[in-house]
């Protein structure tokens, strides 16, 4: 019993011995606020992840927007056409076929580094003639534009722009050797691409290669292919552009020389269709003093029958008058609209008219020829043997 009694008492000492302290389990009764423990444990919450999407299991995934840019697998360089850039790897096999490989490699780079120079070229070319073009253009419309407000005959400003203008077609014209010489280059490289691709379909056939070998020539193959094509297409757009220029400069150079007419008379077109009045009073008179017996004994050089609509005879014209040129450099010609004296009065009237408008359609044809105006007669008259309205060319 004794003994029970100091168990209880040394209990209940405990007991308020522990409830003096700050780390108590049991409630304070002092009335202070809680405080919080002088270091607390810190424990990390991780947000919960993307799920990954299908098949991407023990890969990284990264959202397309935050991926790197692609690079283009070509470039346009100035105009020219537009150059394959594609890498070509693989690791040597040791095997002789992969040494092969390796060599085909380094010429199929060697003619890469010759097209890229090739396009450059071209692309220079090309600048050039643009630049050539806007300034004759430039100049051109200048003097036309002078020319159709009026001025002195042989205005010397006018002459000046004329030997401007007719340096920058001599510029277009050097383009164009530049890019015949630039086209026979190419045609040499292709022959390259050619052999090359040749020779790495041929390496197929060699014995003693491994798997990997057979994968980088199909790599290989396929690369010189692209090459091939893009030869083929830098080949056919300089035909194209040598086509198109040389029409051009010949175009252009027959317009020049109707502009050194109009430079000399001092009007646009030379001088004036409406100006050549077909009275048939002076036209008989002019006839019968100039050349009417000898017309009578010689046969036209050129017969233009206007039987049908658009009749195509310039290129015929051009012909005739430009052998006979060569032939006598001083000719001067003789335009004589015929028309069918046979109908009832006012279908002569109108096939006259006719006639007479067909006449002036061929000498504006001859002057944008270049031959001038001064070295052309125009006459008209009727004719028995005539079945339609024609226009008769003769030599003088």
């Amino acid at each position: 019993m004794t003994f029970s009694r100091k168990l209880l008492v040394l209990f209940l000492g405990g007991s308020l011995l522990a409830g003096c302290e700050s780390n108590s389990m049991w409630p304070s009764l002092s009335g202070e606020a809680p405080r919080a423990a002088s270091n607390p444990t810190k424990i990390n919450i991780a947000a919960p992840s993307a799920p990954a999407p299908v098949g991407s299991v023990g890969r990284t995934y990264q959202p397309p927007s935050l991926s790197a840019p692609s690079k283009k697998s070509g470039k346009t360089m100035g105009g020219a056409v537009s150059e394959p850039q594609t890498s070509l790897g693989g690791k040597k096999t040791g095997t002789f076929v992969g040494k092969k490989i390796f060599s085909m490699r380094g010429d199929l780079s060697k003619l890469k580094g010759a097209i890229k120079r090739l396009n450059g070229r071209m692309s220079k070319i090309r600048g050039e003639n643009e630049a050539a073009t806007q300034r004759y253009h430039g100049i051109v419309a200048a003097m036309s534009a002078k020319l159709q407000a009026g001025t002195t005959p042989g205005n010397p400003v006018l002459v000046k722009q004329w030997n401007e203008a007719q340096q920058q077609l001599e510029k277009i014209e050097g383009n164009i050797s530049k890019m015949n010489g630039l086209s026979n280059d190419s045609g040499s490289e292709a022959t390259v691409a050619g052999y090359l691709l040749d020779s790495v379909r041929a390496t197929y056939t060699l014995s003693g290669a491994v798997d990997e070998d057979h994968v980088q020539l199909r790599r290989l193959e396929d690369e010189v292919n692209r090459t091939v094509v893009f030869i083929d297409r830098l080949l056919n757009e300089l035909s194209n552009d040598i086509n198109r220029q040389t029409g051009y400069l010949g175009n252009e150079r027959r317009n020049l020389t109707t502009m050194s007419i109009a430079i000399k008379n001092g009007e646009r077109y030379g001088a004036s269709l409406v100006n050549r009045a077909f009275a048939q009073t002076e036209i008989k008179t002019r006839a019968a003093v100039r050349s009417g017996k000898r017309r009578a004994n010689s046969r036209p050089l050129v017969v233009i029958r206007f039987d049908r609509p658009n009749v195509a005879y310039q290129q015929a014209l051009y012909n005739a008058v430009s052998r006979a040129v060569e032939r006598k450099p001083e000719a001067a010609f003789d335009l004589v609209a015929v028309s069918p004296k046979a109908g009832t009065p006012s279908a002569r009237i109108l096939n006259t008219t006719a006639a007479k408008r067909n006449a002036e359609g061929v000498l504006r044809t001859l002057t944008d020829m270049g031959l001038p105006a001064s070295r052309v007669n125009l006459t008209a008259t009727n004719s028995t043997t005539a079945r339609s309205n024609e226009v008769r060319v003769y030599v003088r």
